[in-house]
């Protein structure tokens, strides 16, 4: 995950204004969270597969990727088995975070894939940026 993305601005890429500043901050600062996030760069994991992966507890999993969630770092998705029994599944869904420092404070920049005509990202949903 790089600190800038030099595409930015150019087609194929959005940003939004609906992130939370100390939500994404937190979340940076956490070693399982960032786990996951290097984890779900390729693919969406469930929190089982994240527990496993990442080497946590399945109790840590939920919590990170809620704390992820709520910071807009990754989005649930719902991974369809044909046995019926669905499952939640965590996919990363920003290709870069700028962090900057500004006159008021902390700003925050996501960049994302712009959605398809289908409604969905590369990431398999939309975009986000935001300031303190």
């Amino acid at each position: 995950m790089s600190a800038t993305n030099a595409d930015a601005g150019k087609r194929g890429w959005h940003c939004d204004d609906h992130v939370d500043t100390q939500a994404v901050l937190a979340a940076l600062d956490d070693d399982a969270c960032r786990a996951i996030l290097e984890e779900t760069t390729e693919e969406a994991l469930t929190a089982t597969e994240l527990s496993d992966r990442c080497d946590i507890p399945m109790s840590t999993a939920y919590r990170k990727v809620e704390l992820l969630t709520d910071a807009d770092l990754v989005e649930e998705q719902v991974r369809i088995n044909t046995t019926g029994k669905h499952a939640t599944e965590y996919a990363k869904n920003f290709d870069d975070v700028r962090v900057a420092v500004g006159d008021d404070g902390f700003e925050i920049e996501l960049t994302k894939p712009e959605a398809d005509p289908n409604g969905q990202s590369s990431y398999g949903s939309t975009p986000a940026v935001a300031d303190d």
